[in-house]
Parts: C-alpha cells; structure tokens; sequence
C-alpha cells in the first residue's frame, strides 16, 4: 500500500517543479536551495490540503 496518496504526490511534484525553477520561497521569503526542504514544503502544503501524507515523527 502507499504511503502517500496522489494528492500529496501532486502537491510535492508541484513544489519540486518550482524549485528546479528557482522560484519556490520559504516562509521567511527566501529562495530554497535544498532539495529536501523543497520535499518537506511539498508534503507540509499536501497535509494542510488533507492529503494522505504520514505523521511528522
């Protein structure tokens, strides 16, 4: 079974597109440069939209 539901896969794929870009801001306004924080962005905006993501640990 997955993990993470389609929804949340779209939401992550969405912000990675964005940071491949150059264009994907952290809460503080500044560009992102890591990879995994873009993916920890992603998966933050699919839990606040409902999406199947597990719990933070």
């Amino acid at each position: 079974m997955n993990k993470y539901g389609p929804k949340a896969q779209e939401k992550v794929e969405k912000t990675m597109h964005e940071y491949k870009r150059g264009t994907l801001k952290s809460s503080t306004g500044q560009k992102v440069t890591s990879r995994k924080q873009a993916v920890a962005i992603g998966l933050s905006e699919a839990r606040e939209a409902g999406a199947k993501v597990p719990k933070k640990h």
